[in-house]
């Protein structure tokens, strides 16, 4: 027998967090972050395609939030020494939630 194919993403089965256009670099193509139990990835669209950073999320080591009067900055950052995913422009309460549910996806793949 051959090795399993590999599993397409479900993307619906993920949340997605939109940056606002109002903040830097996200006028014309706003950031978004998906989170999903398998991964946590950073989608950047481009006028001709997509930037998209991954990182699993058994391999996510900290989340860090910046916030200031409105908007919050995010980085994950890996444990594997890949560059963290940084995005700026979410509400305080999406930063927030993000960090959340990958503390719960942690827990529930460790428990």
């Amino acid at each position: 027998m051959g090795a399993a194919p590999d599993v397409p993403v479900d993307r619906s089965l993920a949340e997605t967090f939109t940056a606002s256009r109002w903040t830097q670099g996200n006028f014309l193509f706003p950031t978004k972050i998906m989170v999903s139990a398998q991964r946590v990835s950073r989608v950047k669209s481009r006028l001709f395609g997509s930037n998209e950073e991954t990182i699993p999320m058994s391999k996510v080591a900290s989340v860090h939030i910046k916030t200031g009067v409105i908007w919050s900055e995010i980085v994950i950052e890996s444990s594997g020494g890949a560059d963290p995913i940084t995005s700026y422009g979410h509400r305080k309460r999406d930063a927030q939630r993000i960090r959340d549910l990958i503390e719960q996806y942690q827990a529930q793949s460790h428990g």
